[in-house]
């Protein structure tokens, strides 16, 4: 697969969707008036674009305004496991910060709008503003949560229990956001890349995803994903929505 690197172009308001869901109301006007002050480089990025490179120094933090970026590691063959994919709203390596490097690749999925923080504006932002400095560590905390929920995911289901909290998990995310309703929601990732995400082959998730389609649980076609039983779904998947802590706690 070829990754392009591409120049950045623009700036603009970038912070509606961050944190969305989840605690936003937390943010005082002058926490999301500092961070919005603060943004640079609005640009957008086309599919399968590489950001970041593992072990490359990093100055800048990036939130992804529109469509779907990936973290992921390749190993000695050069094949992929995705560690994460970020949706809108979501600060994709805010945690390079304090780490000043990353032990992982960062690309995008689809097309993709971003815009960056240099670090030393987040270390001025963060002056004086103890509530927002809590509220970006929230966020990264959030990240953390995810990733010991993706290790329960692939590390205690089967096949089409990994498939099934996976859709789950991206079906509430994108909910809190906006971005998903009636579990219908836009998703342009290919075969290969539920099968990065879930440890298995491409195959597998052909097979997984007929035997979903045909039990009445999900259509997943032409970069939409639909979840037709909900429930049953989250079963399957032994989803609960708690780690990602949405404002209602819900548990779907």
């Amino acid at each position: 697969m070829e990754w392009r690197m591409v120049e950045a172009t623009g700036t603009e308001t970038v912070t509606g969707r961050f944190l969305m869901g989840r605690r936003r109301s937390q943010l005082t006007a002058d926490d999301i008036g500092a961070l919005d002050d603060a943004a640079q480089n609005v640009r957008t990025l086309p599919a399968r674009t590489l950001m970041i490179r593992a072990g490359e120094r990093v100055t800048v933090s990036t939130m992804l305004l529109e469509g779907f970026i990936c973290r992921y590691m390749d190993d000695r063959e050069g094949l992929r496991q995705l560690v994460a994919i970020h949706v809108p709203g979501d600060f994709v390596d805010l945690h390079g910060f304090p780490m000043e490097m990353l032990d992982h690749d960062v690309a995008t999925l689809g097309p993709v709008k971003i815009a960056s923080w240099p670090h030393a504006a987040l270390a001025r932002v963060m002056e004086g503003r103890p509530n927002l400095t809590r509220m970006l560590w929230f966020s990264t905390l959030l990240d953390a949560a995810m990733h010991r929920e993706w290790i329960f995911r692939l590390g205690r289901l089967g096949a089409e229990g990994r498939v099934a909290h996976l859709m789950c998990e991206l079906n509430t995310r994108l909910e809190m956001v906006g971005l998903a309703a009636d579990g219908r929601f836009a998703l342009p990732l290919k075969q290969a890349d539920l099968a990065e995400a879930c440890g298995l082959t491409g195959v597998h998730v052909n097979r997984v995803l007929r035997s979903l389609r045909e039990r009445g649980l999900l259509l997943f076609r032409n970069g939409v994903a639909e979840i037709l039983d909900r429930r049953a779904l989250a079963a399957l998947g032994e989803f609960d929505s708690a780690y990602l802590f949405p404002d209602d706690l819900r548990k779907d």
